[in-house]
């Protein structure tokens, strides 16, 4: 969607062809824009992305607004990083000091201090770090803004699968289209110069792509919970709260509407979506660890997810080696956060017919190392 939205900001002509899918990572995903308190050792490249992408948000979300988009649920206020237990601070303190040589500011507190921010905080957190300047946004009400702010500047919006890509001469021709009730008049096919795969973690089943344009993509499995809080309460915590309990990662994301995320399993196995026992277990068990007034909440719904997964967990995009077709693909965890760079750099490469210089690391024509995953 952002894709189509800034390619048609460019002037190009856009349809995008795309089912609702309640399983797509950008309906499940809760909405984190944390590249400080995601960073990690070995990923200091989507770090930086994530960096330039997040400080993009509040002009592309005024941008978004100009165009007539609904409000997208994007909330400041920074991200609490805290430790469950000594061995979860002492693994917080060495990414502390990773951020510290990438130039990204935190600042550490102790456990006091932490409760002092959210008071709802167990009495046995060890301490942490607070990221100023990590924030979210609602992807639900992102998508419906790009939606909106797409169909304002007269993108095409086709709620169809397509089955193939279509070649001729060895050149991108278009895409067929499978027959739909919910889009009866749409085409058997769609003819373009240039089309750009972005369907996630099913770009894979794409018929007609050549052998080696496409390296193979996983699904990564996630389970999360949407929490509300009773009526007339306030959410247990007022700003996005990332933990470590005995090492497993765990997060809260507060919405206006006193609704809070909670998640998210990262598993790797392949293209299930069940909900699981044992994986809404774990999220709940180490959520109560640290606010214990999880408890009280009432879970509103349960979402499973796939995020798509390139060999070296770095996004693809841009221009492929078959002219016309290009890849926006691969965003892992990080599809909300890096959707301001993607859209940006996408539509540069449709426009100008090569990525811009801050995502040229990310080219689609890169080799990438089979079994680098993570």
């Amino acid at each position: 969607m952002v894709t189509a939205w800034r390619a048609a900001r460019r002037g190009l002509r856009v349809s995008v062809v795309a089912p609702q899918s309640r399983h797509a990572a950008s309906v499940v995903a809760a909405g984190m824009l944390t590249p400080a308190t995601e960073a990690a050792y070995g990923e200091e490249a989507l770090t930086r992305f994530g960096l330039v992408s997040r400080d993009r948000y509040p002009g592309f979300l005024a941008e978004l607004a100009a165009d007539g988009a609904t409000e997208p649920g994007y909330r400041t206020g920074g991200t609490l990083q805290v430790a469950f237990d000594t061995d979860d601070l002492a693994r917080l303190a060495e990414l502390g000091d990773l951020r510290a040589r990438l130039g990204i500011a935190t600042r550490r507190l102790t456990g006091r201090e932490c409760r002092r921010l959210e008071p709802m905080l167990a009495p046995s957190v060890r301490g942490g770090f607070l990221a100023p300047d990590d924030h979210s946004v609602d992807p639900r009400r992102l998508l419906a803004a790009l939606r909106a702010a797409a169909r304002g500047r007269g993108v095409a919006l086709l709620p169809v699968r397509a089955t193939a890509v279509e070649l001729a001469g060895g050149a991108v021709r278009g895409v067929r289209l499978e027959r739909s009730t919910s889009a009866p008049d749409a085409p058997p096919e769609l003819r373009a110069p240039q089309v750009v795969l972005a369907a996630g973690a099913w770009t894979g089943g794409l018929a007609g792509v050549p052998d080696g344009v496409l390296p193979e993509l996983r699904p990564v499995k996630g389970q999360l919970l949407r929490l509300r809080t009773p009526p007339g309460e306030a959410p247990p915590v007022s700003r996005t709260v990332r933990g470590l309990v005995r090492g497993a990662p765990v997060y809260l994301v507060p919405r206006d509407d006193g609704e809070v995320v909670l998640g998210a399993t990262q598993e790797e196995a392949g293209h299930d979506t069940r909900l699981t026992v044992g994986g809404v277990w774990e999220l709940l068990r180490d959520a109560r660890e640290l606010v214990p007034g999880v408890s009280e909440l009432e879970i509103a719904e349960t979402c499973v997810g796939l995020r798509p997964g390139s060999p070296d967990n770095e996004p693809l995009l841009g221009p492929t080696r078959v002219p016309g077709l290009h890849l926006a693909v691969g965003h892992f965890r990080h599809g909300v956060l890096f959707t301001p760079a993607t859209g940006d750099a996408m539509a540069a490469a449709l426009a100008d017919g090569r990525l811009p210089d801050f995502a040229r690391r990310f080219a689609a024509t890169r080799a990438v190392a089979a079994g680098a995953a993570t």
